[in-house]
């Protein structure tokens, strides 16, 4: 399975419920960053997404977006299809 990277906070329901629809689909392992206990990996995460809000999530390379944007991949079936590539 394709690696999954994922920016988050502790107290976040968004990033909690990405979590519960990757592991719906199929994923074991998510590599959690937490910019909550590092300011410096928010700062990392705006440069590379251009975005501000958390989640911001990675599958393998691609950068799918926040959870709105999963949960809009996952409805046209694409986020199985990017999970197995």
């Amino acid at each position: 399975m394709t690696r999954v990277v994922m920016y988050s906070t502790a107290f976040c329901p968004y990033c909690i419920m990405a979590e519960r629809m990757l592991r719906a689909r199929g994923v074991k392992e998510i590599e959690k960053i937490r910019i909550d206990l590092e300011p410096a990996l928010r700062a990392e995460m705006m440069e590379k997404t251009g975005r501000r809000t958390v989640p911001q999530i990675y599958i393998g390379d691609t950068h799918v977006g926040g959870y709105d944007d999963l949960a809009k991949l996952d409805r046209n079936n694409g986020l199985v299809k990017l999970l197995a590539s």
